[in-house]
């Protein structure tokens, strides 16, 4: 077969010179070439029936599908791998699964607002039955025997009929779901709106009591403060007295006989502060018609004791006479004797009225201008023993150191007492200021022994008739309940309780205008019935000595300080 070919080629090429080594090479260059030809033509032959078998596999495949044979009749391999394809390929499923989205979502949001109902208070309102039971039958419908089928895992085929109705019940309860809430959503917002309002009232008020209790308790304290002016005088007297002595003792002088006189008008002061006594006395020597006939007893702690004589001895006080004596000079006041001194000494008591804690101040936030430690202080309690620090005076007028005398007050000498101890102004109105205000009445002894409904009255001026007292052993009847109240079970706070208490049957009631009170916290007062008044009582927490003092009384007590005097002016007092 080589040699025809080659013969051929030759013809072919009659011009051609070829040589030995040409003729070698054309011949492998000719081999070559056939190989990469044949290589060729066997890859698209290859080709060509792959295609053909490929097209021969989807072609059988469609027609087992057009016969209606199942992919199950070829056993199990055939089945697992329909199965498998038939999970994935089928059209319906993610149509199923849409619906059932849907029908969970707004299950959710029924439960939602039904929870959402009872959080504001509706658990009686119908609509937290209505969306319990919508929610309720979302549920029902998913678990229907005729829909189950759709949700199994191993189902082959999803019956579009029965997807159909169930989406269909599904729809039906969507829009009943939407509808109720818009109905709702009214009522939602109104008690939205009243919820938030309530919550508002609710912190508002929590906001309120604090600051109630805050400020009871920096009113606590600024009661209780000593000004730095008021300190400074009290200092620059003592001095005065620690330079000079011989010009301010009383040691080894005889008593003046105006002292104990009982035809005169005897006033008695308990004071620790200097400018606050040294009012008292000016305002009254200043109002009395024969200021010569007026006593005035001022008694004060060893401390300021000094300051005191320096005081009331240098300036005269249109022929008054003023006694300065320390609580120390009376021996009989000791803790043997006296309830209060003992009580003192008991670590509870000292704590509850000496520790300056807020969550101390503020567990009893309305009564906490009693808890000044002022009202445990033995000058606070002198009042109960007049007859045996005055043994020789038939009656005498208490008055407090926050007062001041704006009119002569000699008329209450001449005020018949019928008998009784304590003559006072009554502060009651309504039920304002009953017994029941000051005292324990679940205590089985006070409920037995006294009326809820007596009415209160006020210290700060009070005419004593000592004779009446010394009959009636008063002095006695304050330490048994003194005693009783150790532990604070009968009454809290205060001398106003045990005063009531002891002069409970025994109080004679005064005309309103000897003596008008709140000028320490009630801005509200009159001037009218200020000027009327013969005594004004500056009590409460705003003392006129103070900066918290209530600007439109201050003048009132200002006037009677006596600026003219060295010492105050050096300290710059009220300015």
């Amino acid at each position: 077969m080589r040699e025809p070919h080659r013969e051929a080629t030759t013809r072919k090429m009659p011009n051609l010179r070829i040589s030995g080594s040409g003729r070698g090479g054309a011949a492998r260059s000719s081999v070559a070439s056939f190989r990469v030809l044949a290589m060729a033509i066997a890859v698209a032959v290859v080709f060509f029936f792959s295609l053909s078998f490929v097209f021969a596999s989807r072609t059988d495949s469609s027609d087992v599908r057009d016969s209606g044979l199942d992919s199950g009749s070829f056993g199990g391999f055939g089945s697992t791998r329909r199965t498998v394809l038939a999970l994935k390929s089928d059209p319906l499923k993610p149509r199923l699964d849409q619906i059932r989205k849907q029908a969970d979502d707004h299950r959710t949001l029924a439960l939602a607002y039904a929870s959402y109902a009872r959080k504001l208070k509706l658990e009686n309102s119908k609509l937290v039955r209505v969306f319990a039971d919508l929610s309720r039958n979302y549920w029902d419908l998913m678990n229907k025997p005729a829909y189950r089928s759709l949700f199994e895992s191993d189902a082959l085929n999803i019956d579009e009929s029965v997807l159909r109705q169930f989406e269909k019940e599904v729809k039906e309860r969507i829009k009943v779901t939407r509808q109720v809430i818009a109905e709702a959503k009214e009522s939602f917002d109104n008690q939205l709106k009243i919820q938030k309002l309530k919550d508002t009232i609710f912190q508002v008020n929590e906001q309120l009591t604090k600051a109630k209790k805050q400020g009871a308790f920096s009113s606590l304290i600024a009661a209780k403060s000593i000004p730095k002016s008021l300190h400074c005088v009290a200092m620059r007297l003592m001095e005065e007295r620690i330079a000079h002595p011989e010009k301010y003792t009383d040691e080894g002088k005889l008593i003046p006989p105006e002292i104990e006189d009982p035809n005169l008008y005897h006033y008695a002061i308990f004071s620790d502060n200097v400018i606050a006594a040294s009012v008292v006395v000016n305002s009254a020597v200043k109002n009395a018609k024969e200021p010569w006939k007026h006593v005035f007893h001022v008694v004060t702690d060893k401390m300021n004791l000094g300051a005191m004589q320096v005081m009331f001895k240098s300036k005269d006080y249109n022929g008054s006479h003023v006694e300065v004596k320390a609580v120390e000079d009376y021996k009989f006041l000791n803790s043997s004797y006296v309830p209060v001194l003992k009580q003192l000494e008991n670590a509870k008591l000292q704590s509850f009225y000496f520790e300056n804690k807020l969550e101390n101040a503020t567990k009893d936030a309305t009564n906490m201008k009693f808890r000044n430690p002022k009202y445990l202080s033995i000058l606070n309690h002198l009042r109960f023993y007049l007859p045996e620090m005055y043994p020789k005076l038939h009656r005498i007028l208490f008055l407090d150191d926050d007062i001041v005398v704006q009119k002569d007050l000699t008329g209450l000498w001449r005020i018949d007492m019928d008998g009784k101890v304590n003559g006072a102004v009554e502060t009651c109105f309504g039920s304002f200021h009953r017994y029941a205000q000051y005292m324990n009445f679940s205590h089985p002894l006070i409920k037995e022994k006294f009326n809820p409904n007596a009415c209160a009255w006020a210290y700060g001026m009070n005419f004593f008739d000592l004779d009446a007292w010394r009959k009636q052993n008063c002095t006695a009847d304050y330490h048994y309940w003194q005693n009783l109240n150790e532990n604070r079970s009968l009454w809290k706070l205060g001398t106003l309780p045990p005063g009531l208490i002891t002069f409970y049957s025994t109080t004679k009631p005064l005309d309103k205008s000897w003596h008008v009170l709140g000028l320490g916290y009630n801005p509200s007062i009159s001037m009218d019935e200020i000027r009327n008044a013969a005594v004004v009582h500056f009590n409460g927490n705003m003392k006129p000595w103070l900066d918290i003092a209530m600007s439109q009384f201050k003048p009132l007590w200002e006037k009677h300080v006596s600026y003219d005097m060295e010492f105050v002016q050096a300290c710059n007092f009220g300015l």
